[in-house]
């Protein structure tokens, strides 16, 4: 299987993930915590590796991670301008 980059990274919203679960003081921890509340099994570190943008992100992770952070999908896959 052919692994796909964009812009080096392979996630869209990683630095957005990262952003919103600061703004809202929660650690990766925390955030890994409520994923698994919400019936998605994600570890501290695969939180990790989403924001640095080396982990693929699945569409119902992106909506749990919208539901948590209390931001759009479209906010979570804008990407920042630099």
């Amino acid at each position: 299987m052919k692994i796909y980059s964009y812009k080096g990274k392979k996630n869209l919203c990683g630095d957005r993930i990262r952003q919103a679960r600061v703004k809202s003081r929660l650690s990766q921890s925390d955030l890994a915590a409520k994923t698994q509340i919400e019936g998605v099994t994600l570890e501290r570190d695969s939180i990790s590796r989403i924001e640095i943008g080396t982990r693929f992100v699945t569409d119902y992770e992106l909506k749990v991670f919208a539901k948590i952070l209390h931001v759009s999908v479209d906010w979570l896959l804008t990407e920042n301008e630099e």
